[in-house]
């Protein structure tokens, strides 16, 4: 009897060691050219920008405004992160996924209402989860760009207590574009493919494009809390 031919299987494992060497040499590439920002990427939740540095543990979400998952995670990311502040501190980067068309013209939404008014952004930010309908893929496939950023100015300008045009000129603002930019491109460079992703203390957390509930949450962070109090020493060999 003849041997199955093993040519096939080889071709494809060849294939699939070549693709992963080539997504590794991307992100290399990528982390070697991205020109570093001039402060840290996202949006401090709350009063927890200093001590996120410090003593606190430190939730990094990447959520897109018009992604349903990201909406279905942020009612139980935020619970959890009241729930221990300020022991617990949250920062967003937002995270525009190509595939939702004017994700990123929501991203620089977020970046506009914190320039004009740095209490507004997560009221926005959740004024686009609340209404993400009105400008999924179908609902705007005939409206042109500067249709969508009206629109979306016309949401949130009284979110934010600004004049319409006010907010609408931000669009037009280079470093609304450069911040958004840098936004998608930091999440690359941490291996962020989807949203929602969560990292705690730096670590990536399971699950990456899935949200995570609520018991899940607490159970991830309470042991970390716990432990706040104790000094612990990590050694590293190699």
């Amino acid at each position: 009897m003849a041997r199955p031919a093993r040519a096939p299987l080889l071709r494809r494992l060849l294939l699939l060691a070549a693709l992963a060497a080539s997504c590794s040499y991307y992100l290399l590439v990528l982390q070697a050219q991205a020109s570093a920002p001039p402060r840290y990427d996202g949006f401090a939740y709350g009063g927890g920008a200093a001590a996120a540095w410090k003593d606190a543990v430190l939730v990094e979400a990447f959520l897109d405004p018009l992604c349903p998952d990201s909406r279905d995670a942020w009612q139980p990311l935020k619970l959890a992160v009241e729930r221990y502040a300020p022991r617990v501190s949250l920062i967003v980067h937002p995270f525009p996924l190509p595939y939702h068309t004017y994700a990123f013209h929501a991203c620089r939404a977020l970046y506009i209402a914190n320039k004009l008014n740095s209490s507004s952004t997560y009221p926005l930010l959740e004024l686009f989860f609340k209404n993400q309908e009105k400008f999924y893929n179908a609902a705007t496939s005939s409206l042109s760009s500067p249709a969508v950023a009206a629109e979306m100015s016309k949401m949130a300008a009284q979110t934010v207590g600004n004049s319409v045009s006010e907010f609408l000129s931000g669009f037009s603002d280079r470093r609304t574009d450069s911040a958004a930019r840098v936004s998608f491109k930091y999440g690359c460079t941490r291996g962020v493919f989807g949203a929602p992703f969560f990292f705690v203390n730096g670590f990536l957390q399971p699950g990456g494009g899935s949200p995570i509930d609520f018991n899940t949450w607490i159970g991830i962070l309470d042991p970390l809390v716990s432990q706040q109090g104790e000094r612990i020493e990590m050694f590293t060999s190699i």
